[in-house]
């Protein structure tokens, strides 16, 4: 098999499977844990939430950049889908102006700001290794896709048009406004996804310290916010109609 097509059929398989690329991080992120000497978090207040607060505002960034590609996407032009590649349009503006993945872009950010919460420098550049080679086959059998799909449109469009580091350069605003019902119906998951994850280290931390599980009423309290609102947030896009849009994937 030519290396461009085990490239794209690897990238097809870990498409289907990249919602469990968090899964293979919080895998990771036990035994890290266990082997990072976090005692001085616990002892200093101030630096415990300084290394929350900055891990949140990474994660944050994420999520934000997410927000904006999502909640400016019009119909068929992107999705939440498994079984593999599928686009009728093409984003070419607005966010897709500067950075040809900023669903990706993101998803970085967010699980960056995780992995910073651990606390361990080697961990967080494991993490990054893991990402892209992760994400990189991932993104080159979706340009593949896209390059089938739309030709020349797609060939101009990513030769002016950085993959993976924004470039303000070529920005074009986008004609679609900013929906908060795409945003309250597709992005839920990821939140309420990330929130669990910070909940998870931080759980998972505290048991290695004192050497027993130590079940926080702030750890109860978030959790049950976020599993609450993602439910409500389902339920409402399951069940009503007072999210769905015509004009939006």
């Amino acid at each position: 098999m030519a290396l461009r097509h085990s490239y794209e059929k690897s990238g097809n398989f870990l498409f289907k499977h990249r919602g469990e690329f968090p899964l293979v991080l919080f895998a990771i992120a036990v035994p890290v844990i266990l082997l990072t000497n976090n005692a001085f978090l616990h002892s200093s207040n101030f630096v415990y939430w300084s290394l929350l607060l900055g891990s949140i505002l990474v994660s944050f960034v994420g999520q934000l950049i997410r927000f904006v590609a999502i909640g400016k996407s019009a119909k068929q032009t992107s999705g939440r889908n498994t079984w593999g590649h599928e686009a009728k349009a093409l984003n070419t503006t607005g966010i897709y102006s500067i950075v040809r993945h900023p669903l990706y872009l993101g998803n970085f950010f967010i699980w960056i700001g995780i992995v910073c919460f651990v606390g361990n420098p080697w961990f967080l550049v494991i993490a990054c290794l893991l990402f892209w080679l992760y994400y990189e086959r991932i993104m080159f059998s979706e340009e593949v896709f896209l390059e089938k799909e739309f030709g020349d449109e797609y060939l101009q469009w990513s030769m002016k048009t950085p993959a993976f580091i924004p470039s303000w350069k070529n920005w074009v605003k986008s004609p679609v406004k900013l929906s908060m019902k795409t945003l309250l119906r597709r992005e839920y998951p990821g939140v309420s996804a990330a929130i669990i994850g910070f909940l998870f280290v931080d759980f998972v931390r505290s048991w290695v310290l004192s050497g027993s599980m130590q079940w926080l009423w702030a750890h109860a309290i978030v959790l049950l916010v976020a599993l609450s609102i993602s439910f409500v947030l389902r339920t409402l896009k399951h069940s009503t109609n007072l999210l769905r849009e015509d004009d939006r994937s």
